[in-house]
């Protein structure tokens, strides 16, 4: 066996094995990285045994090549390339295929730090000294001499102590008090959609979002944004994603034909225009897209630009209604089988009176579990049981 192929062998397994050794998540949340012999502005997040860095940043910082979409990308340098594919496998210079997850966090694309093995970088982890650093054979500072020098800047960043406040008058049932978002810094991301509304309980729903720090995408009917247009508005002043659902939902009608569905979501956007000044491009149809959103219905919806949702976890809170343990349970379930593969959950839910009684349990669990909340947006690639990506 050659030289080269024993050191891939050698990369791989240390891939496989991860760059830096186990430890829990929540002790170590985020870490300065240093490069060489200085310490960056790069933050590592921890998840999942492994440390993530913005790929933009780390690409600026080792004057890499970066190259590509967000689905595809190439980075590469003077001592290695690695293709990075989203659906979860990189590609080395020589055609190896290696395990990669990768996932976005505040807008930006995070990629395992580990990958610098395969660009020809060393990492080193000393989590009792607060190192994580690269380097590339340059740098004069052992680990030792690294840690001591910059001690301070490594250190762990304190929270913030509140400052005392005089307590506020009790806010406006349409105006709930903002509390601080209740967001992980595990860099886990969890989409939360709620169909059918909006309806004359969506005020209390959005106040429970509010108070968990939560953002949520919203599949709407046509009729019901203007019958609760004042929550509609406070929806787009929110920031909540905005996305459309029909009209009728009445299948007969919305799969009366490809032009019959495309004109409910026409008209539902025209709806969502009107109340909102805002319009969308995603849709959820009546029932999920299987099995009558077909490739002729899609073709003719999809190919005016829209894009297509379905969900991956099903709270199935349309079935139980108030039975909230066996709600709570099944997303619970559901959740956790995703998160062993590092794959995000889209949940579904419904603008009901009955999910209000479940919901703070179901946003308290993820919080533990370290997701935090993210709305679903055109730039995205779709997640729908056709695996349609326009």
């Amino acid at each position: 066996m050659s030289i080269k192929k024993i050191l891939l062998c050698v990369i791989v397994c240390f891939l496989a094995l991860g760059a830096v050794p186990a430890v829990h998540a929540e002790e170590s949340g985020e870490m300065k990285l240093g490069i060489n012999d200085s310490v960056t502005d790069i933050r590592a997040v921890f998840v999942g045994y492994t440390f993530y860095v913005p790929v933009r940043e780390l690409a600026d910082e080792l004057k890499l090549s970066l190259g590509g979409t967000p689905e595809d990308l190439m980075l590469s340098g003077d001592r290695g390339r690695i293709r990075i594919l989203k659906e979860g496998k990189g590609i080395a210079g020589d055609g190896t295929e290696i395990s990669l997850t990768v996932f976005k966090r505040g807008g930006k694309l995070m990629i395992p730090l580990k990958i610098a093995s395969v660009l020809g970088y060393s990492v080193s982890y000393k989590p009792e000294r607060h190192l994580l650093r690269i380097t590339d054979g340059s740098q004069v500072l052992d680990d030792g001499a690294f840690a001591e020098k910059f001690k301070e800047k490594l250190k762990p960043e304190e929270p913030p102590k509140p400052a005392p406040s005089p307590s506020p008058a009790k806010p406006e049932s349409s105006k709930p008090a903002p509390n601080p978002p209740k967001t992980g810094v595990s860099g886990k991301v969890v989409y939360l959609t709620f169909d059918d509304g909006p309806s004359a309980t969506t005020g209390q729903l959005l106040n429970i979002l509010d108070k968990h720090g939560a953002k949520a995408t919203f599949f709407m009917l046509g009729p019901n944004i203007e019958r609760y247009s004042s929550q509609v508005k406070r929806m787009a002043k929110s920031e909540h994603g905005l996305g459309l659902h029909g009209i009728t939902h009445v299948k007969s009608k919305f799969y009366a034909s490809p032009a019959a569905a495309l004109k409910e979501m026409n008209q539902d956007n025209a709806d969502l225009e009107a109340v909102s000044g805002r319009t969308t491009k995603l849709i959820r149809p009546p029932y999920g897209s299987k099995p009558y959103f077909t490739k002729a219905f899609r073709d003719k919806v999809l190919g005016s630009g829209y894009h297509l949702w379905d969900w991956n976890v099903d709270s199935l809170d349309w079935k139980y209604k108030t039975a909230s343990d066996s709600i709570y349970n099944n997303v619970v379930s559901q959740v956790n089988k995703l998160d062993k593969y590092g794959v995000s959950p889209v949940i579904l839910m419904h603008d009901q009176k009955a999910t209000l009684q479940v919901l703070p349990r179901i946003l308290d669990y993820l919080h533990k579990k370290g997701y935090q909340y993210e709305i679903i947006t055109s730039d995205l690639k779709p997640l729908n049981f056709w695996h349609d990506a326009r």
